[in-house]
């Protein structure tokens, strides 16, 4: 059964392959698994028809036969234990991919996103311009030991897997801030991730919805 995924009607994003559609689609893409796509709006996603999906009314979520899951790192999970290339088969191997999905969306994602709102919803208060030094102190801390930990290797252990779809994702919102150029390393990790061909596929997808707007 082909499953299905909702995606922005309008994402915010501006076709930058931010939504948090992104890395499901990637990950089907690396799993070589058809998809379809539910477009809705900001509106239908607070209706209660959504809601019964996704019950904090955002997207993305999935649907396979009787199957519905919502948050994009919990379906990524599905998506590579249900088909290979995304997951290493040795076990041990396996848990430490699983630690690093936990570690780009719990540990480095969180001070990125509290950095990008802060950028683009707090610059007009007061407090903004002192907050900001401390949120981009807290960003570099974690950039600071992923680098450390990746040193030359290409991914994070061994092969790519859907713990690099993860991180290179979260490292994706640093684009624009500066923040990213100061380790090397880590922009040439996020550039051999966007290179891989089921990232471009998925990218191209999602930047078709934006270009197709009304």
């Amino acid at each position: 059964m082909i499953p299905v995924i909702t995606a922005f009607e309008q994402s915010p994003d501006e076709g930058r392959g931010l939504a948090r559609d992104m890395p499901v689609r990637w990950a089907l893409e690396e799993a070589g698994q058809p998809y379809e796509v539910r477009l809705v709006s900001f509106a239908a996603m607070k209706e209660p028809a959504h809601r019964a999906l996704q019950p904090f009314g955002q997207i993305p979520t999935y649907e396979e036969g009787g199957l519905v899951l919502f948050e994009s790192g919990a379906i990524v999970l599905h998506i590579a234990g249900r088909h290979a290339g995304l997951l290493p088969d040795d076990a041990d191997a396996r848990a430490r991919a699983v630690a690093w999905m936990f570690a780009a969306l719990n540990t480095v994602e969180l001070p990125i996103v509290e950095l990008e709102q802060a950028l683009y919803l707090e610059r007009d208060r007061p407090w903004c311009e002192a907050r900001l030094p401390l949120l981009e102190d807290r960003v570099r801390v974690r950039l600071e030991a992923l680098s450390g930990r990746l040193g030359a290797a290409d991914w994070l252990d061994g092969a790519f897997s859907a713990g690099d779809l993860l991180m290179v994702s979260a490292l994706r919102r640093l684009a624009g801030s500066g923040i990213l150029g100061g380790y090397p390393d880590l922009s040439a990790y996020v550039a051999r991730g966007e290179a891989r061909p089921a990232f471009k596929r998925a990218f191209a997808a999602q930047r078709a919805v934006w270009a197709g707007r009304p």
